[in-house]
């Protein structure tokens, strides 16, 4: 009787013994299970930001060089200063340009004479032939000589005109209002023809050039709606870093892609009316577009292999599985999803470290619009 009792202490204890293994098996496996952040993929309106090097230049940028030969005699303005249309700039020694004025002008008047008394030459070479004093072809010869005079006449007007042409080239004026530039010359100096002497810009508006793939000038039109050049807004980024104050407008972009960058020119406009932005330097143009029902993809919950990207997608039984995608943009933030997910679809936020394909977890929901608080806005800088 007691071995019989005995027995059965043994077999109870061997049961609880076995049902408080399986409970705490259990509840390692349900502590074993990790939590995980997840978001849901959503479609949303997106502000996208494409920056490129831009190459700005005065709207109006001259080089202005000497027309005639001479020593330099007078720079009236310095390097830097604001000079007005029409204003004189540079003086060339002028002596020797008035001496061919005042020979044309006595040449001319020479001419005159001559063509005057060649004149005269021809009535009374008329006179003498009406009454038969001497023959007919007296008369053709003074009327050549007439012809001559005249011919000889229009010659020193041209040479006038051209010595008073030469001489007004001695004065060098500012074709537009703007800013000079560097001055190589000095007083003094022996100028040629042809010498540099200063360059000239209007830098009230300037043109920032900036080249654009042919992808995103897809989107670009794409995204106005149809392929023409209404003008969108950029803004220019300066070389420290801030924005410049005032916006630019894109006008115009060339008629064909460069084949070998496989890129077009795109040529915007910015009002300039401090003079802050100078011909030749460079700044960053920042080009947005909007669009719709974009699908977004936090950079932390992708990773690369093989140069290309993954997340990890949950499904319904909480388990994960890798899933490739293909960005259209890559941001700051953010991938812009080209394809390989869809709206509704959850995956992986943050955590993937660890993680293997087909694991079960535990999913803490994170919606994307806290995370997009958490980035104030989605207005994205492609990179």
């Amino acid at each position: 009787m007691k071995n019989l009792q005995l027995q059965l202490l043994l077999a109870l204890s061997v049961i609880t013994y076995g049902c408080a293994s399986k409970s705490e098996t259990a509840s390692n496996l349900r502590d074993s299970i990790l939590t995980i952040p997840v978001t849901e993929l959503k479609p949303q309106k997106t502000d996208l930001h494409r920056e490129y090097v831009g190459n700005i230049q005065a709207v109006r940028n001259v080089e202005i060089y000497a027309r005639v030969k001479g020593y330099l005699e007078q720079v009236y303005v310095d390097e830097g200063k604001e000079v007005k249309k029409g204003q004189i700039l540079f003086r060339i020694n002028s002596e020797e340009y008035e001496a061919q004025l005042a020979k044309a002008k006595a040449n001319l008047q020479s001419a005159i004479a001559e063509a005057k008394g060649a004149e005269l030459e021809l009535k009374r070479v008329k006179l003498l032939v009406e009454k038969n004093v001497i023959t007919k072809t007296e008369v053709e010869v003074a009327e050549a000589k007439l012809a001559a005079a005249n011919a000889k006449i229009e010659e020193s007007r041209s040479d006038k005109s051209n010595a008073a042409i030469h001489l007004s080239r001695t004065e060098i004026r500012a074709p537009f209002d703007g800013v000079i530039d560097r001055i190589p010359q000095r007083m003094g100096s022996l100028i040629d023809d042809g010498t540099l002497l200063t360059t000239l810009s209007d830098t009230k508006a300037i043109f920032a050039y900036f080249n654009v793939s042919e992808n995103e000038y897809l989107e670009y039109v794409k995204a106005r709606g149809k392929a023409d050049n209404r003008e969108a807004v950029v803004e220019l980024e300066l070389a420290d870093g801030s924005f410049f104050k005032h916006k630019g407008t894109i006008e115009t972009m060339e008629g064909a892609f460069d084949e070998g960058t496989g890129s077009i020119a795109f040529r915007a406009r910015f009002s300039n009316p401090e003079k802050l932005l100078k011909h030749g330097s460079t700044g960053t143009i920042r080009l947005t577009n909007t669009v719709e029902n974009a699908i977004l993809v936090p950079q932390k919950a992708a990773f690369e292999i093989q140069d290309k990207s993954f997340v990890y997608v949950v499904d319904k039984n909480n388990q994960i599985k890798t899933r490739s995608f293909v960005p259209r943009s890559r941001f700051a933030s953010y991938y812009v999803v080209k394809s390989g997910l869809e709206s509704g679809e959850t995956i992986v936020y943050e955590g993937l470290q660890g993680l293997k394909d087909g694991a079960t977890i535990n999913p803490k929901n994170v919606s994307m619009d806290s995370l997009n608080t958490q980035t104030n806005k989605i207005e994205l800088t492609a990179r």
